[in-house]
């Protein structure tokens, strides 16, 4: 893939040899439509989906977004070959990660990650690549394609997940070195600003996304996967269904939130997902990534404000407020002792006794 221009759209030209199969596949992509003076197929920037682009095709064809992230060209110069022939990743491999039940998420980043992998080495037997190369393929990796450390580390997993858990060769067997992980001091949005960011925002859904990223001091992808039957209005929790290591969890359902999200449901009748995008679908990361995005601009803020930044302003705000580090620990769903030292898990009664903050800050005065 890469950025071009088009009739005066910027567009996501997708090029690859010709193939039938693979051009079925592009057809299913909302937006999808072939350029005859271009001679590839093409998606406008503004409706382009990455990770839609990858659940259609990933079956069929390795996709190359690398050129995707360069922000300029100084020598006006774009890359051709977008598609190449993927490889086939063993099916033992697929089978491994469904019976050890990882997300959909991880098993795509694995599977993608351990596919360019194969790539590399496609004129060697997998089980005789040993620990010297591959240690070579992430440093090649790292001086060249400058991958960050979180997908170093995603790498390394993808590819020890093949000889420990599908060969089930001795831990050690691919002994790699990890990146020093940075211990950056968590950056945080106010409680006024998130106010204002929800003041300022139109849009009811986008209200109700970026109350619930902060009172519930949910991921990105929990808000995504929230099913309606997640909303337990009864009970004023909500449900965090398979986050993070497959677990569930219940975190406090805060007060105005739920005037909110019955306002949305009037207004938006969603079916199965709470978020639903086009065609009843889920609601896509980078959208929730932009609603959060316009409101802090139009809250004034300026500096960049993430979906995350809101989950670490929760833990932040709470231990302002003085709630117990190990029940903030049950409600954003964190099992490491690294980030705590005792985990307690907490009795689903005792979410009564807190106050929400956003609550707190709508029981003041304007």
């Amino acid at each position: 893939m890469s950025n071009e221009s088009h009739r005066g759209n910027d567009i996501v030209a997708l090029r690859f040899k010709y193939d039938p199969e693979l051009i079925q596949h592009v057809k299913k992509l909302e937006g999808a439509r072939w350029s005859q003076s271009k001679k590839c197929w093409y998606i406008v920037k503004d409706n382009f989906n990455l990770k839609a682009v990858f659940g259609v095709l990933q079956e069929k064809s390795f996709v190359d977004y690398s050129s995707l992230k360069n922000k300029g060209n100084p020598h006006g110069k774009k890359k051709k070959t977008i598609v190449k022939t993927k490889v086939k990743v063993p099916g033992a491999y697929y089978d491994v990660l469904d019976i050890k039940r990882y997300s959909e998420s991880t098993k795509r980043t694995y599977t993608n990650y351990f596919g360019e992998f194969m790539r590399y080495f496609h004129d060697k037997v997998l089980d005789d690549i040993g620990v010297a190369e591959i240690n070579q393929y992430i440093l090649e990796l790292i001086r060249k394609e400058h991958i960050s450390p979180s997908q170093q580390n995603q790498r390394i997993n993808a590819i020890k997940f093949y000889y420990e858990k599908v060969l089930g060769k001795e831990k050690m067997y691919v002994d790699i070195e990890r990146p020093r992980k940075d211990s950056p001091k968590p950056n945080i949005v106010s409680a006024l600003e998130i106010k204002q960011m929800i003041n300022v925002t139109s849009n009811i859904k986008h209200k109700c996304i970026i109350g619930l990223l902060y009172s519930a001091g949910l991921r990105r992808g929990e808000l995504i996967n929230l099913q309606l039957t997640d909303i337990l209005s009864g009970q004023m929790l909500v449900k965090v269904q398979n986050g993070k290591g497959n677990k569930d969890r219940y975190v406090g359902l805060s007060e105005h939130v739920l005037q909110m999200l019955r306002e949305y449901y009037k207004a938006y009748g969603p079916e199965y997902w709470l978020f639903e995008g086009g065609k009843g679908n889920q609601y896509s990361p980078e959208s929730i990534g932009n609603v959060v995005k316009s409101a802090a601009v139009k809250a004034g803020i300026k500096r960049r404000v993430t979906p995350h930044m809101l989950r670490h302003s929760f833990a932040t705000h709470h231990l302002e407020s003085g709630t117990d580090l190990r029940y903030i620990q049950e409600f954003l769903g964190h099992s490491s002792t690294k980030t705590t030292e005792i985990y307690t898990r907490v009795a689903k009664t005792d979410f009564i006794r807190f106050r929400n903050p956003l609550d707190e800050l709508y029981r003041k005065k304007q």
